[in-house]
């Protein structure tokens, strides 16, 4: 019997992970939850990896492999696609590495299916700060990070950039999925910032955030740009872009329109 919720898995080089991952979600009891890898053409045989785990799960476990590096926001966007093809009504993004600790998918798809959000993130900055094992440096440049976010957008989310997030299939219907423009690290910020815009409900869950222990951080100083400018161009949409978040709210049951 197919699951109600998918959780999807952007990889690259995660062959240290990706089998543990799966195993450990996919034994999650609490709650099933089936998976979509999104593979980048790992060179180090995570796609080989998850071939292999396909047929000991052929009804849970799902690959769909790209010809290389397309960039964070459309992996999403393409697995976002496929649960909407595929009938899911709840929506899970996950990192590969350990770093989102996986039996929060429990309180993550709980918050949405009992309507008290439309969209969960996994917060890292909602009680404090936890984060375990970054260097203080990258810990204060993402927390800023998010303070900056938040007072450019108006958006009341501590966690703006978080990367583990639950979204009821009515937000991705909702959203123009092929009009999502940023493809990094503002990516996460662009969903939010859409979602908050067409007035559904976002709602945070604290998780701890644990840095990896094996394979390399895909983070860069050039995803931390594109974020930096993107929220500006994100703020100045409200204004140039008014009309069509307009038509889009119109036909849905979240009638205010946020500035």
């Amino acid at each position: 019997m197919k699951s109600d919720s998918l959780v999807i898995i952007p990889t690259y080089n995660e062959k240290e992970n990706i089998a543990k991952m799966i195993e450990t979600v996919l034994g999650i009891e609490e709650h099933r939850f089936d998976i979509l890898i999104i593979d980048d053409n790992s060179p180090d045989g995570t796609g080989s990896i998850v071939d292999e785990l396909i047929t000991q799960h052929p009804d849970r476990l799902n690959i769909i492999k790209r010809n290389g590096k397309l960039g964070l926001g459309t992996a999403y966007i393409t697995g976002f696609k496929w649960a909407l093809e595929q009938k899911y009504d709840y929506i899970i993004e996950m990192d590969a590495d350990f770093s989102h600790p996986p039996m929060k998918l429990i309180e993550l798809q709980a918050a949405c299916a009992s309507d008290e959000a439309d969209v969960a993130v996994g917060s890292r900055y909602i009680t404090g700060v936890n984060v375990v094992n970054w260097p203080m440096g990258r810990v204060l440049m993402s927390y800023y990070a998010s303070a900056y976010v938040r007072i450019i957008t108006g958006m009341k989310v501590r966690d703006t950039t978080a990367g583990f997030v639950c979204y009821r299939r009515e937000v991705l219907e909702a959203i123009n999925l092929d009009g999502v423009e940023f493809k990094g690290y503002a990516f996460q910020i662009e969903m939010k910032f859409t979602a908050h815009r067409m007035g559904f409900k976002i709602k945070e869950v604290p998780i701890v955030f644990v840095n990896r222990v094996l394979g390399t951080s895909k983070m860069n100083s050039s995803i931390f740009g594109e974020a930096v400018l993107g929220v500006i161009k994100l703020r100045l949409s409200t204004f140039t872009d008014r009309k069509k978040y307009q038509r889009q709210v119109a036909n849905l049951a979240r009638p205010q329109l946020k500035e």
